[in-house]
């Protein structure tokens, strides 16, 4: 999907200190302080990685006065040192120093670490693995034949399987042999135990292959890329200029043909996996029910509004049909969260089916036992099974929208409980056993404060106040974030945030940025810590704007109607949202209705490009970053899901292009992209520039040299904020 990374989340959610702690005089922010001295980041909690007693905890530790880093197990109860695993200085490979890691096999004897890690894509590195044994102090390297992706220990912690140039290899850590298991593996053609790129982004997994719970099979993915069209990017990197190739599947193209299969290690065969005659359909999802001969396979139709739960022998192969989940509009495979049960007996998972994400717990059968949650609101993440004491720990959006709390509730569906029960937004991490869990709280206007709680809720320590980022909050003149809602023309009820200017006059007039993604089941108006890049919006308040966004239909944890209803026509209802959402601040008192701006990133970039085409007479300025400016040139897993495929919806796609309306262009607008975007392609903004050139329309553009969809790297950051704030003062 083009805007759900991680990056992009934490910049559009706000936060601020209430404006009563600030006084005239206080520090102004600079793009310094937010892309080069790091003034307000924020502490976390991290490598806290339960072992598997649930009691403690392994965590990179530095000795202060050796200087020395060591894994060390730590006590949940009082976070003290119980003993050191293993110091840095016993990681020495040849003449090499090898980082620590806390990957650890099953029986916490071992320890896998990736050495000169370089990226891929977004999901998928490679990297040179060792494995460090505990025991005999003996440090191996798992190949020497290359770099590999995904290195993964067997459940017993014999082996590693392992990817390497498209093919599926077995370290074997006893003996010492290494096999490699497919041979068709062919760059731009086969692919195994890998994913392809569009599942990669769309379905969010690179690794494709998958231990047995016995660790005598290994399931895979292989896809047959031959017949997906392959897409060439430009690389400045010498005298001439390489060419980047690879394939790439935008809507209505073929895309891969994929297929399951089983190695047996004993037997040294491989089975293939009956997933149906269909080639023209998706595999987003392989797991393994707790008995090693049984592999459930989710099957999706190109449309992606029907899902098949199949359960397949691990010895033939054969598979049969258990369950079947069918939408009106699409089936979203993000929110899955399919867990089978240690008993061997059921499984659950959540569903829209009743207009809502709920838990549901079904039996082998596929035939649901029970609804375990219920109501108007969004399961939005499920933590675990407590199988011993027949609970479930999940996150949702109960209270609001806006918010969200940890609960646990027993699987047979009663006894909910509330675990979190400060308003705002609670995350959670549980042990092993959850017997504990850290607990991560924020809001709008408070960064994280971070606590180790017991099963029950209650709090056992504080482990991170952020008491210092806190401190240097206070010295800057900073407004709170302002949450509101109002009704559209349609009367639709909306959720904002708005940022008001420090010292805010209700008898001035003030001009209004406003930021959108807007993106199906986004959110970005939540009751969340927004991370120290959202203080540039905080730098627009203080040099006088008003910076609001608002959540258009299409958007999230509303339910299944309010997220659904922009299929088959993404663009319209969301552009009308915004639109009127600039004229509903411009029929406010304290703003100026002639200085109302627009600015977004990716789905955003699509979304301010319409805006400020189709809403000319209403935007006075617009910005927009890495846009999709059709959805023609963006992969078919997404664009599909909400469109069909082009020759099915032609005017799905092109009464909401940006290109077909270049035209209308009046106000002012700046256009940025980076050239090695591999996810949505430079070529969107080549061709509205070529648009918007042919209708004789002025803009601005920029882009920045092999810059992928992100734009970072080096200086890269620094300069794309200045000349973004830049055109922000310059025209509005």
């Amino acid at each position: 999907m083009i805007l759900r990374f991680n990056f992009m989340k934490k910049f559009l959610l706000l936060f601020l200190i209430p404006g009563s702690a600030f006084a005239q005089g206080h520090k102004q922010i600079t793009l310094d302080d937010l892309f080069k001295k790091g003034t307000f980041t924020q502490e976390t909690v991290d490598g806290l990685n339960s072992m598997n007693d649930g009691k403690s905890y392994a965590s990179i530790e530095s000795d202060q006065q050796s200087g020395k880093s060591f894994v060390a197990k730590n006590n949940f109860s009082d976070g003290k040192i119980a003993s050191v695993l293993y110091y840095s200085t016993d990681l020495v490979y040849g003449n090499e120093s090898l980082p620590l890691s806390t990957d650890f096999n099953s029986d916490e004897t071992k320890v896998l670490i990736a050495d000169k890690e370089e990226s891929i894509y977004r999901h998928s590195t490679r990297a040179d693995y060792f494995v460090y044994d505990l025991k005999s102090k003996k440090v191996t390297r798992v190949s020497d034949k290359g770099k590999q992706s995904f290195d993964s220990f067997s459940p017993d912690g014999s082996k590693i399987a392992f990817v390497r140039s498209n093919n599926l290899f077995i370290k074997d850590l006893v003996t010492g042999q290494e096999k490699q298991i497919t041979e068709d593996g062919k760059l731009n053609k086969i692919i195994n135990g890998q994913s392809d790129w569009v599942y990669e982004e769309e379905f969010s997994f690179a690794q494709a292959f998958f231990w047995s719970p016995d660790s005598k099979k290994i399931a895979y993915y292989k896809f047959d890329e031959s017949e997906v069209p392959e897409y060439s990017m430009t690389v400045y990197d010498k005298l001439y200029p390489t060419e980047y190739r690879y394939k790439y599947p935008k809507a209505g193209e073929k895309n891969s043909t994929v297929s399951i299969h089983i190695y047996n290690l004993d037997a040294g065969t491989t089975s293939t996996v009956d997933v149906g005659t269909e080639k023209d359909q998706y595999i987003p999802r392989v797991k393994w029910t707790a008995s090693a001969n049984a592999l459930c396979v989710l099957r999706m139709n190109r449309h992606q509004n029907k899902l098949d739960y199949l359960l397949a022998d691990a010895s033939t192969g054969a598979s049969k049909l258990i369950l079947t989940e069918q939408d009106n509009y699409y089936i979203d495979i993000e929110k899955e969260q399919l867990t089978f049960l240690k008993n061997g007996k059921q499984f659950i998972n959540v569903s829209e089916r009743d207009g809502y994400n709920h838990i549901y717990l079904y039996d082998l059968s596929g035939k649901i036992i029970k609804q375990l949650t219920k109501g108007r609101w969004e399961v939005t993440e499920v933590y675990g099974i407590d199988e011993k004491n027949k609970t479930v720990f999940y996150q949702s959006a109960e209270q609001s929208p806006l918010q969200r709390d940890v609960y646990s509730v027993s699987l047979n569906g009663q006894g909910k409980k509330r675990l979190s029960m400060e308003k705002g937004t609670n995350t959670a991490t549980f042990s092993s056993d959850f017997s504990y869990y850290i607990l991560n709280h924020s809001t709008a206007n408070t960064p994280s404060y971070i606590t180790l709680n017991d099963r029950s809720g209650k709090m056992i320590r504080v482990l991170e106040s952020n008491e210092a980022l806190r401190r240097t909050l206070e010295q800057y003149q900073l407004s709170p974030i302002e949450f509101f809602s109002f009704n559209t023309s349609e009367g639709t009820e909306l959720n904002g945030y708005m940022i008001k200017p420090d010292g805010f006059d209700p008898a001035k007039k003030y001009p209004v940025l406003m930021y959108v993604y807007g993106g199906p089941g986004s959110q970005n108006v939540a009751d969340n810590w927004g991370g120290a890049r959202a203080k540039w919006f905080n730098m627009l308040a203080q040099k006088g704007y008003i910076v609001a966004c608002v959540d258009n239909r299409g958007t999230g944890f509303r339910g299944a109607e309010f997220k659904k209803m922009t299929y088959k026509e993404l663009g319209k209802y969301e552009t009308i949202d915004q639109i009127g959402a600039a004229k509903w601040f411009a029929g406010q008192s304290y703003v100026d209705p002639l200085r109302i701006g627009i600015w977004g990133w990716s789905y955003g970039g699509y979304m301010s490009s319409l805006c400020i085409t189709k809403g000319a007479d209403v935007f006075k300025m617009a910005i927009a970053v890495a846009p999709v400016t059709t959805w023609r040139y963006y992969d078919s897993i997404y664009t599909e899901r909400y469109l069909q495929t082009p020759q099915e919806n032609p005017s799905g796609y092109d009464e909401n292009s940006p290109l077909n309306f270049a035209d209308r262009l009046k106000g002012k607008f700046l256009l940025v992209h980076g050239t090695g975007d591999d996810n949505v392609h430079f070529q969107n903004s080549v061709m509205f520039s070529e648009a918007l050139i042919q209708a004789n329309r002025p803009f601005e553009q920029a882009y920045y040299p092999n810059k992928n969809h992100s734009i970072y790297g080096g200086n890269t950051t620094v300069h794309l904020y200045a000349k973004l704030t830049d055109f922000i003062l310059k025209n509005l």
